[in-house]
């Protein structure tokens, strides 16, 4: 029995031997080269053997790990239920974490917006038919070089596991960085060409040229600087597509079958009898707007689910979501064959806009933009340099930037489309709102102002593109600020109405490009196209398109309208505020410099800055010293704050004038403080005591002055010579006047 045992034992130590040796030679790499940049190679993994898919991707000593697990879930749901994490480790920089616990904590920004990009460049990719799949993508960066780029290679490899895996997906796709340096197009820049590049742009495309995702910020790059970079971004993406198919080819797993929902024509038919007028007419009465509106579709779907579940019961499991794909239906019958909007709008038509400007005093600045039924409050709040967000290192090594004095902070509170709900933290959505607003307006905002800005964004309600009217608003609340921004910046958004057989988006039937979009036409439309800048050029886009790709020709199109619309808009805003304030508010922070002399700044810090703290405390203003120039920067809430300091410094500097000492001379020091690098004494009163260092208290070699027997009040016999030309502070000794030691005398007869 025991030797049975044991023979089946080395049995299954053998095959499994057998398996690692075959997992660990099995891997098949692909190389791509691009000219003048390093070759992305992209491979299967041997690691999570148990994950669905699993790639590795590298560049350069850059390298990362992307997994895929699926699992199909029972029915099916009206969006793809895919979670996407990306998480840069500080180990993959050879750091250290600098939180408390020095771990890894809740997700960053930058790893925040990463999520989302990634998330934006695969989902189009899933079908309707497969929603019963739920996915989840883990991103891990492994190795990160500070040069090559991998967030990139993080949609490739996602892209890779997700063509790999048995999980129904339509891919794959490729994702690559473009820049634009000397009117070239830069493939695959380095961090130190995104420094001087005008463009920073991502392109995920799929086969036959078709356009997935794009996402871009931007210099005021011209028009059609932009589109030639999208142009050879899907070209240049080609290749990655035929790199990950031939992997596929060679290593990919048969998918799973998903069989589509059957069509239950009865039930459509039925609803069809029941809401087809109906629905005509909520779409087509321009009287509506955003509540009205879905307070009607509301009613007229209660009153055909009670009918059908009176009437023919056995159809009414599926009734609500055949009548919501059904109402859809008919909004998008609507533009594509009359022509006709929700509102009335024609579709290169902008809604009605408001603006005012300079709200509330005492805000720096403040703007109220209205679009149709959007509507946002932007305010500006200007504060010192030292109030800049400081970047962690692994955001300072992958990005560049070591703090940014130039941010925006999104909110989309519940009542703003009249819910009740959670207020809290910035969600994923505020963040991504946020960090688009902020592009749009970033190239805009002189890199030398002396003051952090920080543009804070609220919307009050919202009927859709409440990031683009952050950016009409924002730019006018700066303007009011008087921050000397270049130009006026706006933003709208584009969306599309398609009708294609079979997912074959390369062949559109018909499409419609919608300008300026309404909340329902981004939910039931194919494309949420943003786009922000100035009248000349273009600052950022964010594409979130929902079909399995777009050609090329709609996506110069949707370019085109957008920037003739964002133009029509800042005409609009010009009315309101043309150009930065030039007279400044009384509540504007000021900034000066002031000259202390090195012999009166010991007096002018005071003890453990004791004098710089109140005076902080009294007026809000804030004394930093600049080591290059020697001077200390004031910073002042406002004109009358910077009036009370000055006061309050001149009263310092001028108390108790300072008796001429002379060099060489001797005087009695009185003891304030004995610490372990001396003591602290003072000449005079009202002096700030200074420091007797160690090595001149005696000729014996002490270690720590408590030793001495030193007393506080009692006085000693000091020689002073002269104070220290950079900082100011006295040179004293006592050694020099006592006897030399035992020690020393024996060396001196010797």
């Amino acid at each position: 029995m025991f030797r049975t045992y044991f023979k089946h034992i080395n049995v299954f130590k053998s095959s499994v031997n057998i398996c690692l040796r075959k997992f660990s030679n099995d891997i098949y790499e692909v190389r791509i080269p691009f000219n003048n940049r390093s070759d992305i190679i992209i491979s299967t993994s041997k690691y999570a053997g148990f994950a669905d898919g699993a790639a590795v991707v590298r560049q350069g000593d850059t390298s990362v790990l992307v997994t895929v697990v699926g699992r199909q879930k029972t029915g099916t749901s009206s969006f793809v239920p895919l979670t996407v994490d990306y998480r840069q480790k500080a180990a993959a920089a050879g750091r250290i974490p600098t939180s408390h616990h020095r771990r890894e904590t809740l997700p960053t920004e930058q790893e925040i917006l990463v999520s989302r990009m990634i998330d934006r460049s695969i989902r189009p990719l899933f079908l309707p038919a497969l929603n019963n799949h739920e996915v989840q993508i883990i991103c891990n960066v492994l190795a990160v070089d500070g040069i090559h780029d991998p967030e990139i290679l993080c949609v490739n490899a996602a892209s890779t596991a997700l063509a790999l895996s048995h999980i129904p997906w339509n891919g794959p796709v490729g994702s690559l960085r473009l820049g634009f340096l000397d009117d070239e197009v830069i493939i695959s820049p380095t961090k130190r060409d995104l420094i001087e590049s005008k463009l920073n742009m991502i392109v995920t495309a799929a086969p036959q040229n078709l356009v997935v995702m794009l996402e871009a910020s931007a210099d005021n790059i011209l028009q059609q600087d932009f589109l030639k970079s999208i142009k050879k971004g899907v070209k240049e993406c080609q290749k990655v597509i035929s790199a990950i198919q031939e992997i596929v080819k060679a290593r990919g797993k048969p998918k799973a079958e998903s069989q589509s929902p059957e069509t239950n024509q009865e039930l459509i038919n039925k609803i069809s009898s029941l809401s087809r007028d109906k629905l005509q007419d909520i779409f087509t009465n321009y009287s509506h707007d955003k509540i009205s509106r879905d307070e009607a579709i509301k009613e007229l779907r209660a009153n055909v689910l009670e009918d059908i579940k009176l009437n023919t019961p056995d159809l009414y499991d599926s009734a609500g979501d055949v009548f919501s794909d059904y109402t859809k239906h008919i909004l998008r019958e609507l533009v594509l064959e009359n022509e006709l909007r929700c509102d009335g709008r024609k579709a290169t038509e902008l809604r009605p806009i408001s603006a005012e400007v300079d709200l509330y005093f005492p805000l720096h600045g403040s703007a109220l933009y209205q679009r149709g039924q959007t509507q946002v409050l932007c305010t500006v709040s200007l504060d010192s340099l030292s109030s800049a967000i400081q970047m962690d290192p692994i955001q300072m090594l992958t990005s560049g930037l070591k703090e940014k004095n130039f941010f925006v902070h999104y909110e989309f509170p519940p009542y703003a489309v009249k819910e009740i709900g959670r207020v809290g933290p910035a969600v994923r959505r505020e963040i991504g709102h946020g960090a688009l607003a902020e592009k749009g307006l970033k190239p805009v905002v002189p890199k030398d102002f002396p003051f952090t800005i920080r543009l804070t964004s609220e919307v009050l309600q919202s009927n859709g593109s409440s990031s683009m009217a952050t950016v009409c608003a924002g730019s006018m609340a700066l303007m009011d600020a008087g921050v000397p921004i270049s130009n006026p910046a706006a933003g709208v958004a584009i969306g599309l109405v398609t009708k294609y057989n079979d997912n074959d988006t390369k062949h559109l039937k018909k499409y419609k490009l919608l300008t300026d979009i309404l909340g329902i036409e981004d939910y039931m439309g194919d494309m949420d196209f943003k786009i922000a800048g100035t009248k000349k050029g273009i600052n950022a886009l964010q594409a979130d398109i929902k079909i399995p790709g777009l050609p090329l020709k709609v996506v110069m199109e949707a370019v085109q309208a957008g920037c003739e619309a964002k133009s029509a808009i800042i005409d609009i805003m010009n009315n309101t505020i043309r150009e930065p304030r030039k007279d400044k508010k009384s509540s504007w922070p000021v900034t000066e410099t002031i000259d202390i002399p090195a012999s009166k700044r010991g007096k002018f810090i005071g003890l453990g800055g004791i004098n710089l703290k109140k005076l902080f405390v009294s007026t809000g203003v804030q004394i930093n010293f600049d080591d290059e120039s020697g001077l200390y920067h004031m910073f002042a809430p406002n004109q009358f704050a910077m009036k009370e300091a000055k006061e309050y410094i001149s009263q310092i500097l001028a108390s108790e004038r300072e008796p001429t000492l002379e060099f060489g001379a001797i005087y009695t020091a009185k003891i304030v403080e004995i610490r372990e690098s001396g003591l602290m004494v003072t000449l005079y009163p009202g002096m700030n005591p200074t420091l007797l260092h160690l090595s001149q208290l005696d000729h014996r070699k002490v270690s720590d002055a408590r030793v001495l027997d030193f007393k506080e009040g009692q006085e000693i016999q000091v020689k002073y010579f002269g104070k220290d030309p950079v900082s100011g502070q006295m040179r004293l000794s006592r050694k020099v006047l006592l006897p030399p030691s035992s020690t020393v005398k024996n060396l001196q007869k010797e």
